[in-house]
């Protein structure tokens, strides 16, 4: 039998995890000298390094046992064939709704235009508010949407808020918080439920000590 294997974000979140498999007491020697190989092995396990969305897909599918991913993506992603189980703490952030600084976002009766990389995000937050919104999906700087007047506001990943400060934007409402999340293939923690789990008692405990 393969060993359990475990999908990383490329990035941030891959050196976030390095760090708590190393409190875990793990081998990260070749993950850290990984060169261009994307499957390395990290004490019994196996680490997949891959782009964020691509880690929900090989956990869905069962190529991987877990994932390590942020609740952006997560949020973002149609579907949920797969169990969320944890949250690891690192790479904090929020999606929140900005625009142009001063403006009344929720004033006036006609249909707002949403500017976003996040449509699935932006359309479950105004449905919960009840509102019908019009959602262009933008790939690069979403920022510049309502400096041109393409959109009332964006929907968008804010760490600092420095972006949208030095382009004259202000937060209006925070939608959700984000953190690095653990999910397990559902197929995984049924026929390997015991190396599962001790695996995740083994990650809690470690991000345990981390906030201690």
């Amino acid at each position: 039998m393969r060993p359990i294997r475990i999908a990383l974000t490329k990035g941030r979140l891959e050196k976030n995890a390095v760090g708590l498999f190393e409190r875990m007491g793990l081998d990260c020697t070749q993950l850290i000298d990984k060169g261009r190989r994307l499957i390395l092995p990290v004490g019994p396990y196996e680490a997949v390094l891959a782009k964020a969305a691509d880690v929900i897909t090989y956990v869905e599918h069962g190529v991987c046992d877990l994932g390590v991913v942020g609740k952006d993506t997560i949020a973002e992603h149609d579907t949920g064939e797969f169990y969320e189980v944890m949250d690891l703490g690192f790479g904090r952030c929020r999606f929140a709704l900005a625009g142009r600084k001063g403006e009344d976002f929720y004033s006036g009766y006609a249909m707002k235009t949403i500017a976003t990389k996040y449509p699935n995000v932006a359309r479950a937050f105004f449905e919960k508010k009840g509102m019908d919104i019009r959602i262009i999906k933008i790939e690069g700087s979403v920022e510049l949407a309502p400096l041109l007047g393409l959109a009332d506001a964006i929907v968008d990943i804010v760490e600092t808020g420095s972006t949208l400060k030095e382009n004259g934007l202000e937060v209006y409402e925070t939608v959700c918080p984000i953190s690095a999340r653990v999910i397990v293939n559902m197929a995984s923690l049924k026929l390997r439920k015991s190396e599962i789990e001790s695996l995740l008692d083994r990650m809690e405990q470690a991000g345990a000590s981390m906030e201690a």
